[in-house]
């Protein structure tokens, strides 16, 4: 690639014109060298989010091996390449106002796709999100002598909820158990306590202040006995019907209205077009296939996001369940995403990691919320918005016939 322009500008300068919006973050490439145009990148996503990215900046990355080939926008190495997908405008009850995005990913064409999606909501006002529940799960699962034995049981989990919360809570002064939910098969019973854990996602909490409220049950019920902490009905790492029905982590919605000037111009197809890929594709295909997801790729954004921020990465699985839905209105399209189980962390694990801490500083969301909590709950509102763009993209790319087309031109090596 030749530079025809990599002297009219210095760093600086592409930094200033970067954060006036002068030159857009993929355009950078135009004005100089990959490495320098992702030193600019980081600056300039450093000075318009407030955030400082040393430990990211900190690597030995061959950006020209990587530039248009494996991902877009990149502003430095956390095992793989880190780029930004955005700004995106977001209308929530915990994130409100425009968010960059940061997404580790090797796969070419995936941060462009998701920032013209984000591009299309945001000149339609932004997305909308909410968090319309919070708990993480743990489900221990009991032995009983026969079945009056089990149905004897679920009767007393009813009548000594207090009991085993105060168990629960005893052992961490962050999580409080919300829900106690039983359920019967023969002589077994599985207890699915929900508990609110703060900002951290809360695995080793809730599996904690489980087998507190275990060893209280164990004391007071003799005739039951635990078998594990985890009897698979929490549902943990693992796709499943009780996660989409009951929710686990955040349950989190977000919605927009594209307007008809912006599928036109923008992402070249109507609110029919759209309207009528998504029903076949998303809900009959999807119905045909027998899959519990009905959606295009959010798996894509929440695994990128996944890895950019130091979250569970097997809990991709759960955490990309979405059911992305259309409608048409006049000529403009409405489309949401519904996302049950979206398991997230700000503090603790990972997230606590260098590169992924700077990574969620990008979002103003790294480490504990004021009040505590509201940084997950933010974060979450962020990744919804996230897929929604991403999902509103792709049934654009595929409706045009772009798909392969984008992945060729920013996908593949040519070399390889």
């Amino acid at each position: 690639m030749v530079y025809m322009k990599k002297k009219a500008a210095g760093a600086d300068d592409i930094v200033g014109k970067v954060v006036r919006g002068e030159i857009s973050l993929h355009k950078i490439e135009d004005y100089t060298d990959p490495r320098s145009a992702a030193m600019a990148r980081r600056k300039a996503i450093e000075t318009m989010t407030g955030s400082e990215l040393e430990s990211i900046g900190s690597s030995s990355l061959d950006y020209s091996q990587i530039s248009n080939k494996n991902a877009e926008n990149v502003i430095g190495y956390m095992q793989m390449p880190l780029g930004v997908a955005g700004p995106i405008k977001i209308n929530g009850s915990n994130a409100s106002g425009e968010y960059y995005v940061p997404m580790a990913t090797t796969e070419g064409a995936l941060i462009a796709s998701v920032s013209r999606g984000m591009k299309a909501v945001t000149m339609c006002g932004g997305a909308n999100a909410r968090v319309i529940k919070d708990g993480m799960t743990r489900a221990p699962v009991f032995e009983l002598g026969s079945v009056n034995d089990a149905a004897d049981f679920v009767d007393w989990i009813g009548r000594n909820r207090e009991g085993m919360r105060k168990a629960a809570e005893s052992t961490t002064s962050h999580g409080k158990l919300k829900e106690i939910v039983p359920f019967l098969m023969g002589n077994n019973v599985w207890i699915r306590f929900s508990f609110h854990t703060g900002d951290a996602m809360g695995m080793n909490m809730v599996t904690i202040a489980s087998e507190a409220a275990c060893e209280y049950i164990e004391r007071n019920f003799k005739k039951a006995r635990m078998l594990s902490v985890s009897g698979n009905m929490c549902s943990d790492k693992k796709e499943s019907a009780v996660n989409n029905l009951l929710g686990r982590g955040k349950t989190v919605v977000a919605d927009a209205l594209i307007r008809e000037e912006v599928l036109n111009n923008v992402l070249k197809a109507t609110a029919a077009s759209l309207h009528n890929l998504s029903v076949k594709k998303n809900l009959l295909g999807s119905a045909m296939a027998g899959s519990s997801k009905f959606n295009g790729h959010a798996a894509n954004m929440v695994a990128a996001i996944f890895a950019a921020t130091g979250q569970d990465i097997a809990q991709v699985v759960e955490s990309s369940s979405c059911f992305t839905l259309t409608e048409i209105r006049g000529k403009d399209l409405y489309i949401s995403v519904t996302m049950p189980s979206v398991e997230i962390g700000t503090i603790g694990g990972g997230s606590s990691l260098p590169t992924q801490r700077e990574a969620l500083s990008i979002m103003k969301v790294s480490g504990g919320g004021n009040p505590p909590g509201s940084n997950s709950l933010k974060f979450a509102e962020i990744i919804a918005s996230a897929v929604l763009a991403g999902e509103l993209n792709l049934l654009a790319a595929q409706s045009a016939r772009e798909l392969g087309k984008a992945h060729k031109a920013l996908g593949r090596n040519a070399k390889a």
